[in-house]
C-alpha cells in the first residue's frame, strides 16, 4: 500500500533530519527540471542516509534526481516523471588523501574549487577544468563526464576516475574499480558510471588520479585570416615535441571576446612546467606560429576565465567529431548559422574535436533542428561523429531529441543495462539517450 505525501515526509525527515527535506513551494519551484517541479528535496549528509533514502524510494516506486551543484540541470531529456530530488551537497568530505600516492578520495558533493584549494596545500591538482567552472560538484562532473581544456593534456572525468562509490536504486551502497570493499562482477564500473547521467546509480564518492601542479604557466592568443594555415599549424603543434596542456580554437565570434576583430579563427595556447621550459616552449610554439601566418601575442592566464562567459547563452550544443577536422566543423557551424541569420559563439577542443557552441538569439525549436542540429548531425555521422544539446529551454527541447540518433545495437546494451541497475526505472527516468 502507498504511503501517503505526509507520512513520506516524515519518514524522509527521519532519515536526513526535518531540516533537510524541504518542501515550500519556492524552493520546489527553484528545483524545477524542464518545467516540472519535484516533491520534495531531500539533503542527505552521509552515504547512509543516501542509502536509506533509495531504499524507501525504491519501495514506493518515487522517481530520483540526483543533483551537485546544478550546473547541468538542463542537460538531458525532461524527466518522465519526479518526485525527489536528492542533494548531494553535504556530502563534502575528502575522506583519504595521502599526498605520495597522487590519489585522492573524496565525496561527491565537494566542490571542484574547494578541492583544488586542498590539494594545491601539496602541490597537486585534479586536471579537470569542465564548463561552470570551480564551483561544480565532483559527482555531477563525473555523472556528466565533464571535461574542459585540460583535456588535451590529461584526459577527461572518466580518465581521471580509478574507483567509484555508488548507490543502486534499491539503495546497495556498492563499490568499483580501485579501493574497492564491494565490486559489481563482470562491469569496469568506474567506466561505467562515469557520463551515465545518474541513470545508473547515484555517485556518492571517487577515488581520483591526481598530477603536479605547475609551478609556472604562460598563455598566448593565435589569430588568423585564414582558417587553413591555422588548421596547419595545429597539426605541426600536434605533431611536435612541444607539450602544451590547453590547446582552444575560437570561431570569428568568439574571438571578438579577446580582440581579435576580424580574424578567422584564434588559438588560446597555455604551456605549463618549470618556468624555464615554459620560457623556452612559449618562444618555439610562438615561432612555429609565425612560421604558418599568425599574430602572436602573450596573454595573462586569467583570459581562460573568459571561456565561461563566452559559453552563457540559451541554447548551447556539443560537437564531436575527428580531432583532425575541427577546423572544418567550427566552418560549418558558422556557415550554417549563417543562413539562419543566427551568431554563434563555439570554442573547440582540436586535440579531442569536441567544441562547444551557442546561440543567443530567439528561433523556434523546429528551425534549430532542420536548420543547424539535423544537417550537422547528417554530416557527422560518416566519421561517428554526434551532437548533443546541452542547454535549451524546455519548450525548444519538445522540438528536437537532444542526445541525436542511437544505433539499435547501442540502444539495446544501454537498455539492458538501465534494466540490471535500475529495472523500476526509479533513477532519472527518461533523461538519458533514447528515453531512458
Amino acid at each position: 500500500m502507498a504511503v501517503s505525501s505526509p507520512a513520506l515526509r516524515e519518514a524522509f525527515a527521519e532519515i536526513v533530519g526535518s531540516g533537510d527535506v524541504l518542501d515550500a513551494p519556492d524552493v520546489l519551484d527553484a528545483h524545477r527540471v524542464d518545467g516540472l517541479r519535484p516533491r520534495w528535496i531531500a539533503r542527505p549528509g552521509t552515504v547512509d542516509e543516501v542509502s536509506r533514502l533509495m531504499a524507501l524510494a525504491h519501495v514506493e516506486r518515487l522517481a530520483v534526481l540526483p543533483r551537485g551543484s546544478g550546473s547541468a540541470l538542463a542537460l538531458g531529456n525532461p524527466p518522465k516523471r519526479l518526485d525527489i530530488v536528492v542533494d548531494l551537497r553535504r556530502l563534502d568530505a575528502v575522506t583519504d588523501y595521502v599526498p605520495a600516492d597522487m590519489v585522492a578520495s573524496v565525496e561527491a558533493g565537494i566542490s571542484l574549487g574547494t578541492l583544488a584549494r586542498q590539494l594545491g596545500e601539496h602541490g597537486q591538482m585534479l586536471a579537470l577544468d569542465p564548463p561552470g567552472g570551480s564551483s561544480r560538484s565532483i559527482g555531477g562532473i563525473l555523472a556528466t563526464n565533464a571535461s574542459g581544456p585540460l583535456r588535451f593534456r590529461y584526459g577527461t572525468a572518466r580518465d581521471l576516475t580509478l574507483g567509484v562509490r555508488f548507490v543502486q536504486a534499491d539503495g546497495t551502497v556498492t563499490w568499483g574499480g580501485a579501493r574497492v570493499v564491494k565490486s559489481v562482477t563482470g562491469y569496469d564500473v568506474p567506466k561505467l558510471l562515469v557520463g551515465s547521467f545518474g541513470t545508473l546509480g547515484i555517485i556518492v564518492g571517487a577515488t581520483l588520479r591526481l598530477h603536479p601542479k605547475p609551478p609556472a604557466r604562460g598563455s598566448w592568443l593565435l589569430a588568423w585570416n585564414a582558417r587553413e594555415a591555422a588548421q596547419s599549424f595545429i597539426a605541426a603543434l600536434i605533431a611536435s615535441s612541444l607539450e602544451p596542456d590547453r590547446v582552444i580554437a575560437l570561431n570569428e565570434e568568439a574571438g571578438r571576446a579577446y580582440g581579435c576583430a576580424d580574424k578567422k579563427l584564434a588559438l588560446l595556447v597555455s604551456i605549463g612546467s618549470v618556468t624555464e621550459a615554459v620560457s623556452s616552449q612559449g618562444e618555439a610554439m610562438s615561432g612555429l606560429a609565425r612560421a604558418h601566418g599568425a599574430e602572436v601575442r602573450s596573454v595573462p592566464d586569467s583570459c581562460w576565465e573568459q571561456l565561461d562567459a563566452i559559453l552563457a547563452g540559451d541554447v548551447s550544443f556539443r560537437l564531436n567529431s575527428e580531432p583532425r577536422r575541427t577546423v572544418h566543423w567550427l566552418g560549418e557551424v558558422e556557415r550554417l548559422a549563417s543562413g539562419l541569420d543566427l551568431r554563434v559563439l563555439a570554442v573547440a577542443q582540436p586535440g579531442s574535436g569536441v567544441m562547444h557552441a551557442v546561440v543567443s538569439d530567439q528561433i523556434s525549436g523546429t528551425v534549430l533542428d532542420q536548420g543547424l542540429f539535423r544537417p550537422l548531425r547528417a554530416g557527422l555521422a560518416p566519421e561517428g561523429g554526434s551532437l548533443v544539446v546541452e542547454r535549451a529551454a524546455a519548450d525548444l527541447k519538445e522540438n528536437f531529441d537532444v542526445w541525436g540518433p542511437i544505433s539499435p545495437d547501442s540502444q539495446a546494451i544501454m537498455s539492458r543495462l538501465k534494466a540490471e541497475f535500475d529495472l523500476d526505472g526509479t533513477l532519472s527516468p527518461g533523461r538519458f539517450v533514447g528515453g531512458l
